[in-house]
């Protein structure tokens, strides 16, 4: 292929969307890959000549492609970029490289070893503002630099797949590396969950570096309009980058000081003047894409792997900072991840733990010492007793109750209407269905609703109950029978119902 450069996009929805019009306009767009059809479709009509697909594998095995660019929610950046590396292409993906330094560590040495290039999508290194500010701190106008900070403040997206220190600040980190060119002795964190308990909606971030110099960054996606500023001051002066201003207002000079008189420390304000970038404007993005095709044909670019984790370890730096606050002053006695959600008026018993994709609706009651496993659905007004174990993909609807202890296997089936139809709501003929206290649903069994089962029974993998357990007995079969009898501690009872293991006799009705 040679110099030539076929770029695959993965991921062409809400940033990714930017980066095909680039990559289009700078020819080397050849596929559109992305799991949605829609997206797919919408790409189709902007750009007909460019093929689309919703097969990473395929794209990846195509011998046409020599790039990729990958526009995917943070948390699979690592595993594309990997793959893409392995699979010899040169890599473009978004910011941040990946969620752990470790992983960034894997794929920058996996770029080094295939001799591919590994670059970062920090855009705003590629802006004329801030290449105009490295000139200026160069040429020593500000003095000595003393502190910068950086306010990324929006109202939307909010994501759930990370917290906004790692959806916003990788750029700000990025800058402002680059900018000290040291890295930092401390980092520090602090950050406020206001819709997910477990996912910072606003964080501050404060950085010391060798030279004495300070930084912070504030960012947040929950704030009533946009503002990014980048302030940086030195003892000679003081600059302010604004992004959100016209060309010839974005970058402003204040030859403000700092003079002692009398151990006193007095502020000297003199009038700001613009630094007007119309002249050597050029977008940022176009910018950044041209560094890429330039870093595949040899020259460096700001953004390479290596800086990439740079800023990734700053990340993980803050946010080790906030679990260790976090961890210390605990509001919820409770753990939900990330990556579920918690419903308003819902109640979570303390030491309960709900893992993976779960969605607890309004409305539900869980009690303490509970483990939900993961892509499970409790409500609305579900009702889940304590120390109760759900295993992967079970749902508990509303008219489900599980008492204290129960255990339910993975992928078992609950139901509450005995006759639904698509077309004919019945929320008002729900059948109520109660697994008693200590009871064992197996794997993949199917509870229909109106049933009662019984304390500490036992119901086989795969059974379909469609009539009461008694307590203690053992079902399984469709439709499931009672063949037996178990023990509290989850043996089977002999015929005298006594345990051979605990040697406990049941009290069986």
């Amino acid at each position: 292929m040679g110099d030539k450069i076929n770029l695959a996009l993965i991921g062409a929805g809400h940033w990714g969307k930017n980066l095909a019009r680039v990559f289009f306009e700078l020819g080397i767009l050849k596929i559109i890959c992305d799991s949605s059809e829609d997206v797919l479709k919408r790409k189709s009509a902007k750009y007909p000549e460019i093929a689309t697909t919703s097969s990473f594998a395929n794209t990846l095995a195509s011998t046409d492609i020599n790039a990729i660019a990958i526009a995917t929610p943070a948390e699979q950046h690592y595993s594309l970029a990997k793959k893409s590396l392995l699979a010899g292409k040169h890599v473009f993906v978004e910011k941040p490289l990946s969620m752990t330094a470790i992983e960034g560590e894997e794929i920058v040495q996996i770029a080094k070893q295939k001799g591919k290039v590994l670059f970062v999508g920090h855009v705003l290194q590629y802006h004329p503002a801030i290449q105009t500010i490295k000139k200026i701190l160069q040429d020593g106008q500000l003095g000595k630099l003393q502190y910068i900070y950086s306010n990324r403040l929006n109202l939307g997206k909010i994501r759930r797949e990370e917290n906004i220190l790692w959806s916003f600040a990788p750029h700000d980190i990025s800058l402002i590396l680059s900018l000290v060119g040291e890295e930092p002795i401390e980092v520090t964190a602090t950050g406020t969950n206001i819709l997910h308990p477990e996912i910072a909606d606003t964080t501050t971030t404060n950085i010391k570096f060798p030279s004495g110099v300070g930084a912070h960054i504030f960012v947040s996606w929950l704030h009533p309009f946009k503002e990014q500023k980048l302030v940086l001051i030195g003892d000679q002066g003081m600059i302010v980058f604004d992004d959100t201003v016209p060309t010839d207002q974005k970058l402003m000079m204040y030859p403000h000081q700092i003079s002692w008189k009398n151990g006193i420390p007095i502020p000297d304000k003199k009038q700001g003047n613009p630094v007007d970038l119309t002249k050597q404007w050029k977008e940022p993005l176009m910018e950044e894409g041209r560094a890429f095709i330039n870093s595949i044909h040899g020259k460096p670019a700001f953004t390479d792997g290596e800086e990439g984790l740079r800023v990734l370890k700053v990340l993980q730096r803050a946010q080790a900072s906030m679990d260790n606050k976090n961890d210390s002053a605990k509001k919820t006695p409770y753990f939900i991840h990330p990556t579920s959600d918690v419903d308003d008026e819902c109640e979570i018993g303390k030491n309960t733990k709900v893992w993976h994709y779960s969605h607890i609706l309004t409305g539900s009651k869980i009690g303490e010492g509970a483990n939900i496993g993961q892509n499970v659905m409790i409500g609305p007004n579900g009702v889940v007793g304590n120390n109760v174990k759900i295993q992967n993909n079970v749902s508990i609807y509303e008219g489900v109750t599980l008492e204290d202890d129960v255990f339910c296997g993975p992928s078992c089936v609950f139901t509450n209407v005995i006759n639904p139809r698509s077309k004919i709501p019945r929320k008002n003929e729900l059948k109520a269905t109660i697994v008693r206290q200590g009871a064992t649903i197996g794997a993949n069994s199917t509870i229909l609703c109106g049933v009662t089962i019984g304390k500490f029974a036992f119901v086989g993998a795969g059974a379909v109950v469609t009539k009461d357990i008694p307590d203690y007995g053992l079902a399984y079969g469709n439709p499931a029978k009672l063949h037996g009898w178990m023990c509290e501690c989850g043996n089977r009872l002999d015929n005298d119902k006594k345990c051979q293991s605990c040697g406990k006799t049941m009290p069986i009705p």
